[in-house]
C-alpha cells in the first residue's frame, strides 16, 4: 500500500506542475488577447472537462453541503485572480506575484496547524524552504522601487482569496472531488461574467490564440483536480505548500520554450524547492 504521506506530496507536486503549465499557457495568450477574455474561457473549459468527467466515471453527488463549499471555493478563486491580474496590471511584477503566492501557501499552514495540530519539525522547515522557493523563482524583489503600504493591498487579497480556496476544497474533498470542483467553476464563471459585466473590458480572442487558451484551461483543471486529490490524501498545510510550488514549473517552460533567461535568485529558488520536497516527503 502506498503510504499517504507519499501520495499527498505527489498529488500536490503533480499539481503544481499543472498549474504552472496553465500559468505559463495563459501568460503566453494573454500577450495576444484579454486577459480577463482568457481567464473567462480557461474556466469555462474547466466547467466542461470536469463535469464531463464526474459523469464519465460515475462519481456520487456530494451532499448539498459539499456543493456550496465547491461554490464558495469558485469565489474565492475568482476573487483571488481579479485581484492579482488587477495588480500586475498596475506594474511591480517582482512584488505582486510572489507575495500573493507566499500567502496562498501561508493561509492553508496557518489554518492546518489549528485544525490538524502542528506537522513534524522537519516538515515545518521544509515549509520555511518552500516559501522562500516560491519568493525567488516568482522573481520577489526584482526592479522594485519603494513599495507602500496601498501596494500590498492586492497581492494580500489575491493570496488570500487562493488559500481560502485551498481550504474550501479541502473542506469536502473527502466525499467527492470533481462535482464539487465544477460548482467551483461555475461559480468563478458566474463571478467573472458578473465583474466582466460591470467593468465592460472583454473581448473574444482570435482563433489562432484559442487553442492555447484552451490548453491552459486544460491544465488549470488540471492543477485543481490533482490538488483536491492531494488535500484529500492527507494534511491540508502539506498539499497547499507543495500545490503552491507552481511557479517553478511557469518560470522553468519559459526558460525551456521560450528561452528567457532564469536568474540567480530562482536558481536558488529552484534549490530550495527541491529541499523543502525532500523535508516535506521524509
Amino acid at each position: 500500500m502506498i503510504p499517504a504521506e507519499f501520495l499527498v506530496v505527489f498529488f500536490g507536486l503533480m499539481a503544481a506542475a499543472s498549474w504552472g503549465a496553465g500559468d505559463f499557457s495563459g501568460g503566453f495568450a494573454s500577450k495576444k488577447a484579454n486577459v480577463y477574455g482568457v481567464v473567462l474561457i480557461t474556466q469555462t473549459v474547466g466547467v466542461f472537462l470536469l463535469a464531463a468527467s464526474a459523469y464519465l466515471i460515475a462519481e456520487e453527488m456530494p451532499p448539498i453541503g459539499g456543493m456550496i463549499w465547491g461554490v464558495v471555493a469558485g469565489i474565492f478563486i475568482s476573487i483571488g485572480l481579479l485581484a492579482l491580474y488587477h495588480g500586475l496590471s498596475q506594474g511591480k511584477m517582482g512584488f505582486v506575484a510572489p507575495v500573493s503566492a507566499v500567502v496562498a501557501a501561508s493561509v492553508p499552514v496557518i489554518f492546518s496547524a489549528f485544525y490538524e495540530g502542528l506537522p513534524a519539525y522537519y516538515q515545518m522547515l521544509g515549509f520555511a524552504f518552500a516559501l522562500v522557493a516560491v519568493w525567488l523563482i516568482a522573481g520577489g524583489g526584482e526592479g522594485l522601487e519603494k513599495i507602500d503600504r496601498s501596494d500590498l493591498l492586492l497581492p494580500l487579497i489575491a493570496g488570500t482569496g487562493f488559500g481560502l480556496f485551498f481550504i474550501s476544497i479541502d473542506r469536502v474533498s473527502d466525499t467527492a472531488v470533481l462535482w464539487p470542483l465544477t460548482a467551483a467553476r461555475i461559480a468563478a464563471v458566474v463571478t467573472l461574467l458578473a465583474f466582466i459585466a460591470y467593468k465592460g473590458t472583454v473581448s473574444a480572442p482570435s482563433k489562432s490564440v484559442l487553442p492555447i487558451i484552451i490548453v491552459a484551461g486544460i491544465f488549470d483543471t488540471g492543477g485543481n483536480t490533482f490538488f483536491a486529490l492531494a488535500s484529500q490524501a492527507g494534511r491540508l498545510d502539506i498539499a497547499s505548500i507543495t500545490s503552491s510550488l507552481y511557479p517553478a514549473g511557469t518560470v522553468l517552460l519559459a526558460w525551456l520554450i521560450l528561452k528567457e533567461k532564469m536568474t540567480h535568485k530562482q536558481w536558488i529558488g529552484v534549490l530550495a524547492a527541491l529541499i523543502a520536497v525532500i523535508l516535506i516527503s521524509s
